[in-house]
């Protein structure tokens, strides 16, 4: 288990560790199956080809999904997901990394709790960033109460 993330230790500017994630064409099939997104780009190769795409690519939400998991990862049991937002900017493939990194833009306190707003996003292989966003989170702080 990771080591406990505190207010005191992140500062605006601060990594979030990277997530690596490699999708493959089963996981979309049962994504689809728990999310109801079963449009054939998700899963059926010559469908999206025929639609222009690179071939099956992998749904947005299932990567947004994957930058909440890099989220919680890095806050372990002691910090909270508050909110999280996205857009889609570009294609991941099937069978692809998808890097998710993360940075803090700003730490605040708000009625004695302990946040942070979070720059997020993935990329491809190529470098490119296939989804961006932004999220808060709140954090325990090492002050007694």
């Amino acid at each position: 288990m990771a080591e406990p993330v505190y207010y005191e230790n992140i500062e605006a500017g601060s990594g979030i560790p990277a997530l690596v994630k490699y999708p493959t064409t089963m996981q979309l099939v049962k994504y689809a199956g728990a999310s109801g997104d079963y449009y054939q780009i998700h899963y059926d190769k010559d469908f999206a080809l025929a639609s222009g795409l690179p071939g099956v690519i992998v749904h947005g939400w299932l990567t947004l999904s994957f930058l909440a998991q890099m989220l919680t990862d890095w806050l372990g049991e002691g910090g909270t997901l508050v909110k999280l937002n996205g857009s889609y900017k570009g294609i991941n493939r099937v069978n692809e990394d998808i890097i998710c990194n993360g940075k803090v833009t700003k730490k605040y306190i708000e009625e004695s709790k302990h946040y942070a707003r979070v720059e997020i996003w993935a990329e491809n292989p190529q470098g490119e960033k296939t989804v961006t966003g932004s999220a808060v989170v709140m954090l325990p702080s090492r002050e007694k109460k």
